[in-house]
């Protein structure tokens, strides 16, 4: 079935894509705002309700991209009178998306960077754009795309493994000759853990040997189906050489941004990420950022990481002296006193004082190892939620591979998931340490079926702290998942309840508190026991036994027919013909 693209249908109608999704809100019609493309019929549809509509309010101008971060974006009077509409404005104004190009090696993304710059309608500046500072804008129909020139997906993840969330859409380049390679499937697994929206650009395809169609189906077979065979990935056929397709594909990464509706408060609290940094000999140490929200500007005092310094100077991508970078802007900042590492978040502060109390503390901080909390008996009852582990998997071979995803699918927990995240042949590499750093959700584990760990991978281990085991006999590589998958499960807490008990009297003592007079009713009371306070049937406290006396005497337990005090941890409200339930908490090793 034919389709047609969302902003093909804008384009028809006169306005631009964000104004025929809010449209689209307007008219109750939430499922098409989250696609890309829609058929022939519904395309037909759409332009029927909205023809009359949009020719009242005539054809929306996009824009300026300075305005679009710089102002408030006015609603129409239609939009206007809706009370969610006034919420989505007091959440910022629409910015600039940032984008990051990666896959495999030798399949264009350099040429397609190059070609990008080249459609730029707002260069018009002598010499171009400055590339060294790993980021640069384009102007496209109005709007300004940011875009990341970062060297491939392990910059890309190093700075994910640190928490940056710098990149809102990914260019996958695979090119049309070639098809998906070792490294596209690897820059596909980076993105997946980055989870940001991913566009496909097929390039190459003014090569004489070019199979577009190969590279669909070779990426449905990994569960990207392309939307013109009733997918949802976006892909988009080019020649970066001959600058062919690059007007969809800026339509494209447009389109994906207003889905996403991507919006920041130039007035908010700063949200700045470093991409790139390095010692100028002339200039000192230099950091380029993206500002994702509020504005970085001229002799702000921040931090970074353990650096920090009042902003001397900001340049934009072309190297020229700017006052502040609104949200979505790259830019060079020079006048901090030491190199941050990429992936550090920029906070502003009041003062240097304050900048210098911060890194102090975060020095002497990495002196000291982390403190482990050990998590409470309420928090480890509460903790049924299913954990996680995540594997990168290495091996020799083809064969060595199929072989351990094979058996690692036999290993079954109820409570633990085991989930490969990234499989191949070779060594175990920078790659796959970074990509098992930037793992948010659950346990990462890297493992290495007749393979080494390369020296570059030596280091990131040490950074990052990523547990690697490489195995040769793979009956050892199954054994120690198992048993690895079992001491994420940890051990079992089961309550028992062994007694109950009656308030008869209580008793105020200076310094310690509220004393509770029982009678042991049933089972027995134990000294440490997790106890429940039941008032006329219901219960009102569950906490512990701080104290169990008979008489004055400090003892262990007390039973059925006896009578002792009870002092409760952190409740001082017992009351006379309250019960008291104790239990005792089992602890079960897994097997």
């Amino acid at each position: 079935m034919a389709k047609k693209r969302i902003y093909e249908i804008a384009k028809e109608l006169g306005i631009t894509s964000r104004e025929l999704l809010r449209l689209l809100k307007e008219l109750g019609m939430e499922d098409l705002r989250a696609v890309s493309t829609v058929s022939e019929e519904d395309a037909s549809a759409i332009k029927e309700l909205l023809a009359e509509q949009v020719g009242k309010k005539g054809a929306v101008a996009a824009p300026s991209p300075k305005e679009a971060v710089a102002v408030e974006e006015k609603p129409t009077e239609a939009v206007a009178e809706k009370p969610e509409a006034e919420a989505e404005g007091k959440r910022g104004v629409p910015r600039p998306p940032v984008v990051a190009v990666l896959g495999h090696i030798d399949h264009g993304k350099t040429t397609l960077l190059d070609a990008i710059r080249k459609t730029n309608v707002a260069e018009r500046e002598a010499g171009g754009i400055t590339q060294s500072i790993g980021a640069y804008q384009v102007e496209y129909n109005g709007r300004l795309i940011t875009f990341i020139d970062t060297p491939g997906h392990r910059a890309f993840t190093a700075m994910r493994a640190r928490g940056a969330k710098v990149t809102d859409i990914a260019i996958l380049v695979v090119a049309a000759d070639d098809g998906v390679m070792a490294q596209t499937v690897e820059a596909i697994n980076h993105i997946k853990a980055a989870k940001v929206p991913m566009i496909v650009a097929i390039n190459k395809i003014d090569k004489p040997n070019a199979n577009p169609d190969r590279v669909r189906q070779q990426l449905a077979e990994l569960g990207f189906a392309p939307e013109e065979w009733g997918g949802d990935t976006i892909m988009v056929p080019i020649s970066a050489l001959k600058g062919e397709g690059i007007d969809e594909l800026l339509e494209m990464i447009l389109l994906v941004a207003d889905l996403q509706d991507l919006r920041a408060d130039p007035n908010g609290e700063l949200e700045a990420w470093v991409i790139e940094s390095n010692l100028d000999p002339k200039r000192g140490p230099l950091a380029t950022v993206i500002v994702k929200n509020g504005t970085l500007r001229v002799q702000d005092v921040i931090v970074v990481g353990t650096a920090w310094g009042r902003v001397r100077a900001l340049l934009d991508y072309q190297g020229k002296r700017i006052k502040e970078a609104l949200p979505g802007t790259p830019a060079q900042v020079l006048g901090l006193n030491d190199v941050p590492q990429p992936g550090e978040r920029v906070e502003r502060v009041k003062n240097p004082r304050e900048a210098e109390r911060i890194v102090s503390e975060r020095l002497e901080a990495l002196k000291k190892p982390p403190e482990r909390r050990r998590p409470s008996i309420e928090e480890l009852l509460a903790a049924q939620e299913k954990k996680k582990l995540k594997l990168v998997l290495k091996a020799a071979s083809v064969g060595a591979l199929e072989a351990a995803q094979l058996e690692l699918g036999t290993i079954q927990f109820d409570e633990v998931d085991i989930e490969i995240i990234h499989a191949g042949v070779g060594p175990i590499n920078e790659s796959d340490i970074l990509l098992a750093a930037a793992v948010e959700e659950g346990e990462p584990l890297v493992v290495g079926f007749g393979v080494k760990v390369d020296p570059k991978a030596k280091k990131a281990i040490e950074q990052y702290g990523v547990p690697v085991r490489t195995y040769d006999v793979i009956y050892d590589l199954i054994k120690d998942i198992e048993t690895a998958g079992k001491r994420l499960i940890g051990p079992k807490y089961l309550e028992e309840k062994v007694g109950e008990a009656e308030v008869l009297k209580t008793f105020k003592i200076s310094g310690v508190g509220v004393v509770a007079g029982c009678r042991v009713t049933s089972g027995k009371v134990i000294r440490g026991g997790k106890v429940k306070v039941i008032r006329k049937g219901e219960e009102v406290f569950t906490g512990e036994i701080a104290s169990l006396k008979h008489y004055t005497q400090d003892v262990q337990e007390m039973k059925e027919g006896q009578e002792c005090g009870i002092r409760i941890k952190d409740f001082d409200k017992v009351k006379p013909g309250d019960i008291l339930e104790v239990y005792e908490v089992k602890v079960i090793q897994p097997v």
